[in-house]
């Protein structure tokens, strides 16, 4: 105990030396949720009626859960404890036994399951407020209760207190050794490791598929993989990844990598790979991400193959800048893309997902100041896609490695979701406002390298992908972008699970499903899905066999960098660059 409170008090010490090194906050709401609870507060206060039978309803709940914990703990045998409205599920943070098996503990749980449902409940469904404001609400209302979770603390958890008896409190001075680790690695700030941040390594571990680097810039490498048949299609493919985080979930190890599986279908495969910005890119702008970025690896592209068309393919924020990047192309007559794919990528923002909720002109101006040295910090990204899943991403490591004391166990897709990236600051504001806050894209207000574009304005072939529990990219709401692209030859296709596994499903894996349709003429996703057809396994057979037939016919397979030269091998200098090791 004695190294417990000196560690805690180092702890302490290096955390006020960086609120001090910060000053003080000049926003106090800097994601702006005031107006949302002032709003909430006045919707309940318009229906004390309804207030009021919820709260009859609650109590009388909390009664009959009193009611069977007494009777639990007078020994009576038959005693369980009942099934309540809108009681949340428990989930595997509830895991332990003595959470069950416990009469007090279980009552904890219970009384805890219940309140929390009964808030989330309360408010999802009071009155009538704006969208955007219950959103917010109830995002920020399922963040304070999950905080809330008597598994958070130490007093409350009973696998805490058994491994402190058992181990005589060496778990506690693990954990807080690992927590000044964590607070010196986020340079002040508590930046929770999710895995085993040495056990990998880009491009010994992960991001292994063959290639070289074959040119770069100032934003991004260009790596062109290596080719795995005799033959190969004689279009290329140029795929741009999302610069919110690295490339090499498409190419995470052997078993997993989409790259390595297109290489093997006979795909000649390049792959854009971002910097990782610092105050060197604080001029970049959506325009420079255009010309220096796709429109110069397009360049390369067909420059190395001696081609004259390629396959273009964009996946989330990538998507985004490539949907934007074929309305300007079609204005400007260029047709020397021969398809686009989109992988969950949004191009209508109407209802853009939980994200969304932290985006308005207000929060817009505090992210402002966050980037006055011309790039957001890596570690902001990172905490806003943590809250999206706190209670998996935040408090079970909160317990398992400041509590427990436990490292966290080796997991290459959570060592790239920690992988975090900073944002370059002017693409950035350019992307929340025009996107996420006025949606200019589908709304027909958007101009790029001083052309005016609209979602209709994409033509040509289209393979477009969302996934059926996508929370970042919402299903429904790149099927409504899908369905603006009125001049384009569409298939839709939704997979199953969410915005990564979704997309990262090698066929090999045998997992999930997808569905398609004939075509896009049902209004809205739910229409859509009683159309469409179910098919086991994943989509990346159906992407192949679409993608096969527009990719002219076979050649020989072509070495990297033959014409350009070779710079580095894959995955070059640009995806290693750590923000924790700069």
């Amino acid at each position: 105990m004695a190294e417990v409170y000196d560690t805690s008090q180092k702890i302490w010490t290096r955390f006020l030396e960086a609120q001090n090194e910060q000053g003080a906050p000049t926003n106090l709401d800097p994601l702006n949720t005031m107006p949302a609870w002032v709003e909430l507060t006045r919707t309940m206060l318009d229906h004390p009626q309804d207030m009021a039978a919820e709260t009859l309803r609650y109590w009388e709940a909390q009664g009959k859960l009193w009611q069977a914990a007494t009777l639990r703990w007078l020994g009576a045998p038959d005693a369980t404890m009942p099934e309540l409205p809108h009681m949340a599920a428990a989930g595997k943070r509830f895991a332990h036994k003595e959470w069950s098996e416990n009469a007090l503990f279980d009552y904890l749980k219970q009384s805890y399951l219940l309140t929390s449902g009964w808030i989330n409940h309360t408010v999802h469904t009071v009155g009538e407020m704006h969208p955007r404001d219950r959103k917010k609400a109830e995002f920020y209302t399922r963040n304070f209760v999950e905080a809330m979770n008597p598994a958070n603390f130490f007093a409350l958890n009973p696998e805490v207190m058994e491994a402190t008896l058992e181990q005589k409190g060496e778990n506690l001075v693990r954990g807080l050794h690992m927590m000044l680790e964590d607070l010196e690695r986020g340079k002040g700030q508590l930046l929770i490791r999710q895995t085993d941040m040495d056990a990998f390594e880009v491009g010994r571990d992960m991001a292994v598929t063959p290639g070289k680097v074959i040119w770069q810039n100032d934003i991004l490498q260009l790596i062109q993989y290596a080719p795995a048949t005799d033959k190969v299609h004689s279009i290329p493919l140029l795929i741009v990844p999302p610069w919110i985080n690295k490339f090499y979930v498409l190419d995470l190890n052997d078993k997993k990598s989409m790259v390595k599986w297109l290489v093997a279908q006979g795909y000649t495969v390049f792959m854009v790979s971002w910097v990782n910005p610092t105050e060197k890119q604080k001029n970049e702008t959506w325009d420079s991400y255009l010309t220096k970025g796709t429109i110069a690896a397009m360049d390369k592209v067909l420059e190395e193959t001696g081609v004259s068309k390629l396959h273009l393919a964009g996946y989330c924020i990538g998507g985004t800048l490539v949907g934007t990047l074929m309305a300007y192309l079609s204005k400007r007559k260029d047709t020397r893309v021969a398809s686009t794919t989109f992988f969950t990528a949004q191009l209508d923002f109407a209802d853009a997902g939980e994200l969304q909720v932290f985006v308005d002109d207000h929060t817009i101006k505090a992210v402002d100041e966050e980037m006055e040295k011309g790039y957001l910090p890596a570690q902001k990204m990172a905490s806003a896609f943590n809250m999206l899943r706190s209670n998996d991403l935040i408090w079970s490591y909160v317990v398992n490695n400041y509590m427990l004391g436990k490292d966290p166990f080796p997991f290459d897709l959570l060592y790239w979701n920690a992988d975090s990236t900073a944002m370059p600051a002017k693409v950035h504001h350019f992307y929340l406002e025009n996107f996420y806050d006025e949606n200019t894209f589908a709304h027909g207000d958007l101009s790029v390298l001083d052309t005016p574009i609209t979602l209709a304005d994409i033509k040509g072939p289209v393979y477009h992908v969302a996934t059926r529990e996508d929370h970042i990219a919402p299903a429904a709401s790149v099927y409504a972008g899908a369905r603006q692209m009125e001049k384009a030859k569409v298939r839709f296709v939704l997979s199953g699970s969410g915005h990564i596994a979704g997309v990262v499903n090698p066929p090999a894996a045998g997992k999930y499903q997808f569905w398609t349709a004939p075509d896009l003429s049902p209004v809205s996703l739910q229409d859509w899905m009683e159309t469409a057809e179910e098919t086991p396994g994943s989509w990346w057979t159906d992407w192949d066999e679409w993608l096969s037939e527009r990719s002219g016919r076979m050649v020989n397979a072509r070495t990297p960098g033959a014409k350009l030269g070779t710079l580095e091998e894959a995955p070059g200098a640009y995806v290693k660059v750590r923000f924790d090791k700069q």
